[in-house]
């Protein structure tokens, strides 16, 4: 792991390997976001060791990066940089941001502003010059964070999810991460 520390208290890392305590960590945060109904696709929390399992499948899959945030050490939030696999070169220059999530007692730190923001740092370093990403229309806080990063609404799917026996529209977004966007707070042009 290489770790960036942003402010006291508050960082944002790469994981490459699970260390001791950080898988607990991120299955308690996992469970918690997705009780708070932002568990980035899980509308009830697993059992356990299927989220074991989940998180340990994220540190083998190739082209793919997990963020994590802590907040006094505990991983409170992640998100994840996919690249396209080396097959698809015709869209070798974009990437998503995926999976992104905060449990509910690591909100209101701006930890999940400085995840995204070294996610696209990440992207950059990587060649990657757009990132793409989509969301639930329910999540409003991650839409006003897309959106004050410069993240511009490409469309809306009115059946994204089903939650409850209804559907749930989701929003698509995308960023270029070119020099002249590089921590941009603004809209992109």
């Amino acid at each position: 792991m290489t770790a960036e520390q942003l402010t006291p208290g508050i960082s944002v890392e790469i994981v490459t390997e699970l260390k001791r305590g950080d898988l607990a960590d991120l299955c308690d945060a996992t469970r918690d976001a997705i009780k708070a109904g932002g568990g980035f696709g899980w509308l009830k929390p697993p059992r356990r060791d299927v989220l074991e399992i989940f998180w340990k499948g994220v540190l083998l899959v190739p082209d793919r990066t997990l963020f994590v945030g802590r907040l006094d050490g505990v991983i409170g939030g992640s998100a994840q940089l996919v690249r396209h696999t080396k097959n698809n070169e015709a869209q070798s220059h974009s990437g998503n941001l995926t999976t992104s999530f905060m449990a509910p007692w690591a909100r209101g730190h701006g930890l999940a502003r400085m995840i995204a923001l070294a996610v696209e740092d990440h992207a950059r370093q990587l060649g990657v010059r757009i990132l793409n990403l989509d969301v639930r229309e329910t999540q409003q806080a991650a839409i006003t964070l897309y959106r004050s990063l410069g993240y511009q609404e490409i469309g809306r799917h009115p059946r994204y999810a089903e939650v409850d026996g209804r559907y749930v529209a989701g929003l698509y977004f995308w960023k270029d991460l070119g020099p002249a966007n590089e921590r941009s707070t603004t809209r992109a042009p």
